[in-house]
């Protein structure tokens, strides 16, 4: 019975330590793993110190739509110590990049004043939405009151142009304290339901894991083999998919966006019939942790 059912959730792992040795690389999320958004959890960061004092490289990838400096910033005020990261990819950095690749687009920006910083430098127009050659959408303009339903006006106008949608951060819901807001993944998704096409630049989708692996390559001197890669999240849509997707293993931490599911807010162990559910006809990671210690 013990053998069946452990093949029904992933099994729950002490600490970060019991498989470290397996890997060379460590791509961990940011929000949900590191922090809540407001407060630093300083277990995860002696866990992943501890892992490149090892001998791994720790690269934060995270679908947060402003570029690396805007995290780095981040993390230093949320007291996150530069020694648990060796760097940070965004899908703020993939969004510039495929925004580069277009010298002079016209560009309708989607979501709030702070984002701003993510179009800093680039050979582009900033357009409304009916002279705009692409849309570029970072999230919601006020993500404490809206939801997409605020926008499904907007996107129906966008439609009717066929304008193309460029999410900047995939994720429909990032935690924030003990609350989670919609993100411009949830937008995207309401664009793609009345027939829009929308391009993703964060997790679960590839461009940013090249991104992380093209980075960690120059870091190393060399590539790593995906099966000494290791994902570290806590969204089961994205980081434990797109890690799955990319061919890495990962581990799942569970007092994230899930907490709720799972019967582990304020980092209480997840119990077993929630992981079952949670990750019924899902990829399973290598191991669960309620959240991240070494």
């Amino acid at each position: 019975m013990a053998d069946t059912a452990s093949a029904l959730f992933p099994p729950l792992v002490p600490g970060l330590s019991v498989f470290a040795d397996d890997y060379d690389l460590i791509l961990c999320d940011v929000w949900g793993v590191v922090h809540n958004g407001i407060t630093a959890f300083p277990a995860a960061a002696d866990a992943l110190t501890r892992a490149r004092e090892g001998g791994r490289t720790v690269l934060l990838v995270s679908n947060a739509p402003r570029p690396n400096p805007f995290i780095v910033k981040m993390l230093d005020r949320l007291g996150v110590p530069r020694s648990a990261y060796d760097d940070v990819v965004t899908s703020g950095d993939v969004t510039r990049a495929l925004i580069a690749a277009r010298p002079g687009v016209k560009v309708f920006h989607l979501g709030p004043e702070r984002d701003i910083g993510t179009f800093d430098g680039l050979d582009m127009v900033k357009a409304s939405m009916e002279d705009a050659d692409i849309t570029v959408c970072t999230g919601l303009l006020d993500d404490e009151v809206e939801t997409p339903d605020d926008y499904r006006d907007l996107l129906g106008r966008m439609k009717a142009r066929a304008l193309p949608f460029i999410c900047a951060n995939p994720d429909l819901v990032v935690e924030r304290g003990e609350k989670l807001v919609y993100c411009a993944g949830a937008i995207a998704q309401a664009y793609e339901e009345i027939g829009g096409a929308a391009v993703y630049c964060g997790k679960p989708h590839r461009p940013i894991y090249e991104a992380a692996l093209a980075r960690a390559t120059e870091l190393r001197g060399a590539p790593v083999a995906k099966e000494r890669v290791l994902g570290i999240g806590d969204a089961l849509r994205t980081d434990i998919a797109g890690a799955n997707d990319a061919g890495f293993d990962s581990l799942f931490i569970a007092s994230g966006i899930h907490a709720g599911e799972l019967n582990a807010v304020d980092g209480a162990v997840p119990d077993e019939a929630s992981l079952s559910a949670l990750f019924d006809g899902h990829a399973h990671p290598r191991g669960v942790m309620p959240r991240l210690a070494w």
